[in-house]
């Protein structure tokens, strides 16, 4: 049997997955394969932290630059990625940016990009059309994602740059369940892990 990894693809977790950090998340898996999997909450966000806050806090731009940062850059949220590694950043992308040394081409339309190189060029206005900033990322060991699966806790859908990149955070989670045809209320709020 051939397994299916999930690249590229969304996870949609399920009522009951017994982890806050994951109720109502939608992730996006950069990586997957039989060493584990990587992924980005890309519909939660961290609290009182814009772009903006994010490149001051670091030093990317001066405080004169980052005044004349566009609204629609600096305003942009950050967003909690995931519970590993919360202090590193990491930006997921249109490829349409792409370094050679620190891109990871997830697909042919999606790239990750980890360096402060993607900041600074999204700063100057030379970055990559389409973006989220995330902090942290969500990490699963060797077939613990698959036993999850098994489990109900993930439902998963192909994934596009509209649902990926949209700003409505909140409608997220709706429109990828839509996506595979369920509705919310169709979901049971069992207890994800109990056999």
């Amino acid at each position: 049997m051939t397994e299916q990894y999930l690249d590229g693809k969304m996870l949609i977790a399920m009522p009951g997955i017994g982890d806050d950090r994951f109720e109502r998340a939608v992730i996006f898996v950069c990586a997957h394969s039989q060493d584990g999997a990587m992924g980005l909450v890309v519909n939660h966000e961290v609290d009182s932290l814009s772009f903006g806050g994010l490149l001051e806090r670091l030093d990317l731009v001066e405080n004169d630059d980052a005044i004349r940062l566009p609204e629609s850059i600096a305003s942009t949220r950050v967003l909690q990625g995931g519970p590993v590694e919360t202090s590193r950043g990491f930006v997921l992308h249109s490829r349409d940016y792409f370094s050679a040394e620190s891109t990871l081409g997830v697909d042919s339309n999606i790239g990750l990009t980890a360096t402060l190189d993607v900041l600074r060029a999204i700063a100057r206005g030379e970055g990559p059309r389409k973006s989220l900033l995330a902090l942290g990322y969500t990490g699963w060991g060797p077939g613990q994602l698959e036993g999850e699966i098994r489990q109900n806790g993930w439902l998963h859908c192909d994934a596009d740059e509209g649902l990926l990149f949209d700003s409505d955070l909140d409608a997220k989670y709706q429109s990828a369940l839509a996506r595979i045809g369920v509705s919310e209320a169709m979901l049971s709020g069992g207890h994800f892990g109990n056999a």
